[in-house]
């Protein structure tokens, strides 16, 4: 083994190289950052930690979060985010700009429905029960919205870097496979089926599917019941005119997203899951021609004493603790000259070796600790050593308010974890 940083043991591989956080948020031709990754690895925070600085270096920016915690809304000095752009104050400078939102999945299905729908089907389709459970709680339609709200942002064209922080999901890929999902739902076999009657119409033409499907209605209506049945039927011949549309919006989406003006930024913690994951990603990445500006590796732990290693730590520690050597006279070891010390001196002496041995074992863990994340982020090194890593310090608590997201956005910036 080599060491990485001072005292600090790696697996022997070269440091990755930075990632320029900076260079890309100042880059006018970037127009779309996508924060993606793994849950609870920090992406809602490294997305508008990144807006804010953005905004600081004189970028017109909106940041969409996705179910963003309440006091991250906080942070930003607003009360609560919801589907429109707000701004946050106190946030630019040198003519910069940061607006905020949260992805309301429901009301972007709506303003779907809205504007592709003539008014009286519009009322039709947002009325249906049916509609009403798909666009509140369909799997993938998160996913879905939030790359439909990217769309209509970029389309506006009011902000020259829109963030994107990416839906919490059990796979980090469901981002990029939701439209395709949601198209192949829209355009299966099932639904061609429902709209069969509808595009057939008149007397003849149900005469003509009148065996088939009284035999599939039958069946569907077991399974469905009768009411959800003419439910879905109902919404499937008012949305039938808007199916390609959703097709067709979810593929310039997705060329969008593989333009040179979009970069992906996987987030990640220093945890082998979280690494996998981020891995899997960058392959996924690759494999469909979108651009990887670099890794964030949140929560990453450091030291200002790394030159002590945790053997020599543990090793004091275990001293202090059994009233062994502690002085050392001419190069040789020496006990203490118990006899010449004042009264009460055993006592303090003791308790302070208590401390200090406590606080050895602490170093110790904490060197432990920063070894463990340095082989596991090696470890990502040796299968992508191309990507460039940002490497963010933990922090001691939450983000509570714009200081604290500047310190990330700076921390972000340095791309090393303090104490490096």
């Amino acid at each position: 083994m080599s060491e990485g940083r001072e005292g600090v043991d790696t697996v022997g591989l070269d440091t990755p190289p930075p990632l320029a956080v900076d260079r890309l948020l100042d880059d006018r031709e970037t127009r779309i950052i996508v924060c993606c990754g793994a849950g609870g690895v920090g992406k809602t925070t490294t997305a508008a930690a990144l807006g804010v600085r953005a905004a600081a270096r004189g970028r017109k920016a909106v940041v969409l979060t996705i179910d963003p915690a309440r006091r991250l809304a906080q942070s930003m000095g607003i009360d609560s985010l919801d589907n429109t752009p707000r701004k946050v104050a106190s946030a630019g400078a040198g003519g910069g700009e940061l607006h905020a939102m949260m992805l309301d999945m429901k009301r972007t299905f709506d303003e779907i429905v809205e504007a592709h729908a003539d008014a009286e089907r519009a009322r039709a389709i947002l009325a249906n029960p049916f509609y009403q459970s798909l666009s509140a709680g369909f799997a993938g339609t998160q996913e879905y919205m939030a790359m439909e709200k990217l769309g209509q942002l970029r389309a506006r064209d009011d902000w020259d870097l829109i963030i994107v922080d990416t839906p919490p999901s059990r796979s980090a890929l469901d981002f990029l496979d939701a439209p395709k999902r949601l198209g192949s739902f829209l355009d299966g076999k099932f639904i061609r089926v429902l709209m069969a009657p509808a595009k057939v119409g008149g007397r003849a033409g149900m005469k003509f599917l009148n065996v088939g499907m009284s035999m599939m209605t039958g069946t569907l209506s077991k399974l469905m019941g009768a009411s959800l049945l003419k439910d879905v039927q109902t919404f499937v011949a008012a949305m039938d005119t808007m199916f390609g549309g959703f097709r067709t919006r979810a593929d310039a989406t997705f060329r969008l997203l593989q333009a040179p003006g979009t970069a992906f930024l996987v987030v990640a913690a220093p945890e082998p899951d979280a690494l996998r994951e981020a891995a899997y990603f960058v392959e996924r990445l690759a494999a469909e021609r979108m651009p990887l500006a670099g890794l964030v590796l949140n929560r990453v732990h450091g030291s200002g004493a790394d030159q002590l290693s945790a053997e020599r730590a543990l090793a004091a520690a275990e001293n202090l603790e059994e009233g062994g050597i502690v002085d050392q006279e001419s190069g040789k070891a020496g006990l203490r000259d118990t006899a010449a010390e004042p009264p009460g001196a055993d006592d303090d002496t003791t308790a302070v070796d208590r401390i200090t041995a406590g606080l050895l074992r602490l170093h110790a863990e904490r060197m432990q600790v920063i070894a463990r994340e340095q082989r596991t982020r090696d470890r990502f090194t040796s299968l992508h050593p191309e990507v460039a890593v940002a490497e963010v310090a933990a922090l001691p608590g939450d983000v509570h308010d714009l200081a604290g997201l500047r310190a990330i956005g700076e921390r972000l910036a340095a791309g090393v974890p303090a104490g490096s």
